[in-house]
């Protein structure tokens, strides 16, 4: 049974930090692309970062390059969104989800599809505020 589990989110002020965490279990992690999304309220949900499976290559959109970094963990089947310099247009609900697939390839300049991905968490709430 596939399963993600997203904690980390919280309320912080600009300029802040925080790491996002995704626990999985029911696949194995290193076959996979796992895909970092967002939704803030009135928007569309976008995709912030992936991994492909295909290459291990990642992707950022434009507005997080050089404050998010994505990482796995293979031994506690973890990913990990760290987010620094954070701003209030990062405000918003933070999924992780998962596409099954071994040769995944989600580093184009459109970044991940919401609609490939196949098992998703349950979203964790970043706000960023003074």
């Amino acid at each position: 049974q596939v399963q993600l589990v997203e904690s980390g989110g919280g309320l912080v002020q600009p300029g802040g930090s925080l790491r996002l965490s995704c626990a999985t279990s029911g696949f194995q992690l290193d076959f996979h692309s796992i895909g970092w999304f967002r939704q803030a309220p009135g928007k569309e949900r976008e995709g912030v970062s992936c991994i492909s499976s295909s290459d291990f290559s990642t992707y950022y959109v434009d507005s997080v390059k050089g404050r998010f970094s994505v990482s796995r963990d293979y031994a506690k089947s973890t990913v990990y969104l760290q987010m620094n310099s954070l701003k209030p247009e990062d405000t918003a609900v933070y999924y992780c989800a998962v596409r099954i697939d071994n040769y995944y390839y989600c580093s184009g300049p459109n970044g991940p599809n919401q609609y490939d991905y196949d098992y998703w968490g349950q979203g964790t709430q970043v706000t960023v505020s003074s």
